[in-house]
């Protein structure tokens, strides 16, 4: 492959992964607006503590509705709009939902003169943003595959996972640079409209970058359209190689078209799909990532220190993102998931007991806080945090996709892997949407001091870690035939 070649192909990859950056910047602006949103949408109403902590859940995880109509909806998309559109379609809607999460009150009232009355437009406006979301995390990886030569395909598809992390650590700079505009009255009121309104940026970005790449060759060939496909195939591949590859693709189409039924090849690879889907989030991953502020602040921390600590949360999710990346060739999928979750397990349930014996009551400026009963405590529940988040990273967050592009037979894999996704969306809305209810219950903090909710996601580490060595077969450096051959009657 020639530099231009390279470089072309490099454009391409880069641009999609806009999808994915998005995809984490959306998923973790909410991080920064979580206690604010509380203050300005839940607590005028003046509900119960069970009925106000659930709302807040349904505000703060409201996205992932969209996220999952999204992610079910994303095959049909791909097909009859096809890859490019497909994303444009999701850019626009990361754009709508950016004005409107900021602005609920657009086309109602004067921009500023919101209240806790717009609470449901403002979950519209979030839904809109999670379908965009759920698009997007099929539509990028499905367009960096479909474009990307063979002995490239598996390092440049990993990008994607790499961009969703980097989104997710640039919006928390972008939130703690905010929240140093004003105290917590200014941002309860004004800056998490701010934190919102920042994703404008980048969705405008990635709509223009899309304007000018254009739609895969497989597209092209589904669509009959086989010479604009040998077109793109020659930019990044050369004329005498676009040639073979095009009739690969040909191929590829015609045993696709003779697809079996989801549940040919027999009820246990769905089983196992789904079960790695549903605890990659029942692990609690995403309530670190959505509630990191509020559970820094059960720590003892100020506003603006909550949110500079999600920066090395951020960080930390990159760096062994990365490593994953490199490792997961070399020692295995299934080693790495089980260490994984026993790294976890372990960091989760130290964590909840941290909380259990070293949080206390205080009173500050006349109110009753939470705060630990020293500062070696709070560092410590810090770093546990951070271990369980390396622990993550390096593991069941990109390594969970790897398996499950790998498992699936041939003639199932497009399904199935749409039903495994609907499964993570689904599992994250549950978990994002139970943990206010829990960790802020009278009752279990009287009796746990916020350790109870930890100790559940801990004791979910260790199933997972006993369902991989029991059930998932170890898929390196098998090819996918080879895998198929477990998994017939």
């Amino acid at each position: 492959m020639s530099s231009k070649q390279f470089s072309y192909l490099l454009l391409l990859t880069l641009t999609a992964t806009f999808g994915g950056l998005l995809f984490g910047y959306d998923t973790a602006v909410i991080s920064g607006t979580a206690e604010s949103l509380k203050d300005f949408f839940i607590r005028p109403y003046g509900w119960a503590e069970t009925k106000a902590n659930a709302y807040h859940g349904m505000v703060v995880s409201s996205a992932l509705f969209g996220c999952i109509a999204g992610g079910l909806s994303g095959g049909i998309v791909s097909l009859y709009l096809g890859r490019k559109k497909g994303l444009l379609l999701a850019a626009f809607l990361f754009l709508i939902s950016a004005l409107g999460s900021a602005m609920p009150e657009m086309f109602i009232r004067p921009v500023g003169q919101a209240d806790h009355s717009f609470l449901y437009p403002f979950v519209v406006y979030r839904i809109i943003g999670g379908i965009g979301v759920g698009l997007a995390s099929m539509l990028s990886p499905l367009y960096i595959a479909e474009i990307a030569p063979a002995h490239l395909r598996g390092r440049l598809v990993s990008w994607n996972q790499f961009a969703i992390v980097f989104g997710m650590l640039v919006v928390y700079f972008v939130n703690y640079s905010i929240a140093l505009q004003g105290e917590d009255a200014w941002l309860h009121q004004v800056g998490w409209r701010w934190m919102f309104a920042s994703e404008v940026i980048p969705a405008s970005l990635f709509a223009l970058l899309l304007i000018f790449i254009p739609e895969t060759p497989r597209y092209h060939v589904l669509k009959k359209n086989h010479e604009k496909a040998l077109k793109i195939l020659t930019h990044i591949n050369g004329l005498d190689k676009a040639r073979d590859i095009l009739e690969e693709i040909k191929s590829t189409l015609r045993q696709t078209a003779r697809t079996g039924k989801l549940f040919s090849f027999g009820f246990a690879v769905i089983i196992i799909g789904l079960v790695l889907a549903i605890f990659q989030q029942f692990i609690g991953i995403n309530v670190v990532l959505y509630y990191a502020p509020a559970i820094f602040k059960d720590m003892g921390a100020k506003t603006d220190a909550s949110l500079l600590s999600t920066i090395y949360v951020g960080a930390i999710n990159m760096i062994f993102t990365v490593i994953a990346i490199l490792t997961v060739d070399r020692f295995g999928r299934r080693g790495i998931m089980i260490m994984g979750a026993l790294v976890m397990a372990v960091a989760m349930g130290a964590l909840g007991f941290t909380f259990f014996f070293r949080l206390e009551d205080i009173l500050d400026g006349g109110q009753s806080v939470s705060r630990f009963s020293s500062q070696g405590a709070a560092y410590a529940a810090f770093i546990f945090i951070l271990v369980y988040i390396a622990g993550f990273a390096m593991s069941w967050g990109p390594v969970t996709w790897v398996l499950l592009s790998e498992i699936f037979p041939n003639q199932i894999r497009g399904r199935a892997m749409a039903l495994a996704t609907a499964a993570i969306w689904i599992s994250n809305l549950i978990i994002s949407w139970t943990f206010p209810v829990l960790n802020n219950n009278s009752f279990l903090i009287g009796k746990f001091n916020h350790g109870a909710t930890y100790w559940i996601y801990g004791l979910m580490g260790i199933l997972a870690a006993i369902f991989v060595r029991r059930f998932v077969p170890e898929t390196k450096q098998r090819t996918l035939e080879e895998l198929q051959q477990l998994w017939k009657k």
